[in-house]
């Protein structure tokens, strides 16, 4: 049986600053009602604003939703897109 490797796209849709969805995330690094760390196939990404809520996390697809008053959206490291943890796959 061959194994699939294969590159999840990476993309984010905000919606009135309130909503916001993503694809391609790897692992949630941490994440309190003001900050969201994650990691995506395109490297760290932090999110701030006020009473953020990660609504739905998948494992299997790279999906996320995230609600809350969303201030910034900030991409770092392109090179560190770190490993699923066991903190990413309590949200499955």
């Amino acid at each position: 049986m061959q194994e699939k490797i294969s590159k999840q796209n990476h993309n984010l849709i905000l919606e009135n600053r309130k909503s916001l969805s993503l694809s391609g995330v790897t692992d949630v690094d941490s994440f309190d009602e003001k900050t969201i760390s994650l990691y995506t196939e395109m490297g760290e990404l932090t999110i701030q604003g006020r009473d953020l809520h990660i609504d739905a996390i998948s494992v299997e697809t790279g999906n996320m939703s995230i609600t809350g008053d969303i201030w910034a959206i900030v991409y770092g490291d392109k090179d560190r897109k770190g490993p699923l943890s066991a903190l990413g796959k309590l949200f499955r």
